[in-house]
């Protein structure tokens, strides 16, 4: 997954199902946020989860400042229709944030444009080498910008929109105070009580590997477990000397529940909520297609045991994860 996720956010795939209980049991007709607004928040009173909305006020308002923080498109989307005043304010913090970055484009493609244009007037006098590698840069350069802008004004979402790299954010599925909970999380844990300097020490921490659960992951496994809903899955693979990215998806296309931990790590800098996938060893399919490790997508009747676990009893955890479900992976080159 050091190539990236897929949250499930397809229109057209409003037919997973959860057995439901009063205790919010997942709903097996349907899945995780499809491109409507409409579509999500129906997910989620199936699901019984609340979106943790001071949380998410929380992380948009950091952004106003930090413009690394790297939210999919679709996240955003939850807020395009705010039914309160918290998300209203959410929205406004969205809106003014694409405000700010439709402005500092459109700057940068005016001065590209114009060094375009210089280019091209400099190769009407005399071809050069120089100024037809200006015309080159400048040129590629005012098609990104122009890329980013229509991505950033477009209301119809793609789904390139859902998919998150490590360091991104996503809402992950948690358990606070006995209550299913949605909060964004950066897809890289960072554990509680280390530095921040752990980010650079240990790039790998957006996976946390099965055999090392009780030891590096043991502050986290037991204790903070989380669910993230996902389609598909992305593999950087060795390809006749090459890396290529291959595009992992379940045969049924349905949607799974990715097992994974999280923490809340607090410091100088502020407080940090951050996820990491559990793998494990591949199913054969996955292994002859070049890759070592696999999510682990757990079963929907095991998801309140999963968000709620007892960190006396590990056992039951790692029963749970071998217990999951067992799609087969088709795969192809990703786009």
């Amino acid at each position: 997954t050091g190539a990236g996720l897929r949250l499930h956010r397809r229109g057209d795939a409003l037919r997973r199902a959860a057995r439901s209980t009063p205790a919010n049991r997942y709903d097996r007709r349907m899945c995780f946020s499809a491109q409507t607004v409409e579509a999500w928040r129906s997910f989620m009173r199936r699901m019984g989860v609340q979106l943790s909305l001071d949380e998410f006020a929380r992380l948009y308002g950091i952004r106003q400042s930090d413009a690394g923080i790297r939210i999919p498109k679709a996240m955003d989307a939850a807020f395009a229709a705010p039914a309160d005043a918290a998300e209203r304010a959410i929205k406004a913090q969205i809106d003014a944030f694409d405000a700010r970055q439709a402005a500092a484009w459109e700057q940068q493609l005016f001065g590209q444009r114009r060094r375009l244009a210089d280019a091209e007037r400099a190769l009407q006098t005399k071809a050069t080498k120089a100024a037809a590698e200006h015309r080159r840069i400048a040129g590629d350069k005012v098609q990104w910008l122009l890329g980013k802008l229509a991505d950033l004004r477009r209301s119809t979402l793609l789904p390139r929109d859902s998919r998150i790299f490590p360091g991104w954010y996503a809402p992950l599925i948690v358990s606070e105070r006995g209550q299913r909970a949605a909060l964004p999380m950066r897809y890289q844990c960072r554990p509680a009580g280390k530095p921040a300097s752990y980010d650079r020490r240990y790039p790998g921490t957006y996976n946390a590997r099965r055999n090392n659960l009780e030891g590096f992951w043991r502050g986290q496994f037991g204790r903070t477990h989380g669910l993230l809903a996902v389609e598909r899955f992305f593999e950087n693979v060795q390809r006749d000397g090459r890396n290529v990215v291959l595009e992992f998806a379940p045969a049924d296309q349905q949607p799974m529940l990715v097992a994974c931990l999280w923490s809340r790590w607090a410091g100088p800098e502020g407080e940090l909520l951050s996820f990491a996938a559990i793998t494990d060893e591949p199913p054969p399919e996955v292994a002859a297609a070049g890759h070592d490790r696999c999510i682990i997508p757990i079963k929907p009747e095991h998801v309140d045991a999963w968000l709620n676990p007892d960190p006396h009893d590990l056992a039951a955890s790692h029963a749970i994860l071998d217990d999951r479900q067992r799609p087969y992976y088709e795969h192809r080159l990703a786009a």
